[in-house]
């Protein structure tokens, strides 16, 4: 069983955002190259290639955040977990509560 929170957003070369960031990237020779050369292969930009692998690669990183795999009887008891009912714990309630002890507030 599979389960994807849908809140990725999709990376493509449009350019009618406003790009009001910039990166300031140092590249040896060979991979500048090599970037280069994936862009012309795929008809774009430069700056437009780079955004959309480094954003395509970013989601990937953060994949496991969002998304994961369960089989039937780990999803059941995932399930089974998240349908039990709340059980009130007087000690959280308290330490809830009680002042923060990193607060700098007097």
């Amino acid at each position: 069983m599979q389960t994807e929170e849908n809140s990725f957003q999709t990376y493509s070369n449009d350019t009618s955002h406003a790009r009001d960031s910039r990166f300031s990237l140092r590249v040896p020779a060979k991979q500048a190259d090599l970037i280069r050369r994936a862009a012309e292969s795929q008809e774009t930009t430069l700056t437009d290639f780079v955004i959309s692998t480094a954003a395509a690669a970013a989601q990937h990183v953060l994949a496991d955040r969002r998304w994961f795999a369960l089989d039937e009887v780990a999803w059941n008891a995932f399930e089974a977990a998240l349908d039990r009912p709340a059980v009130f714990k007087p000690r959280l309630s308290e330490a809830v509560r009680e002042d923060d002890f990193f607060s700098d507030a007097d």
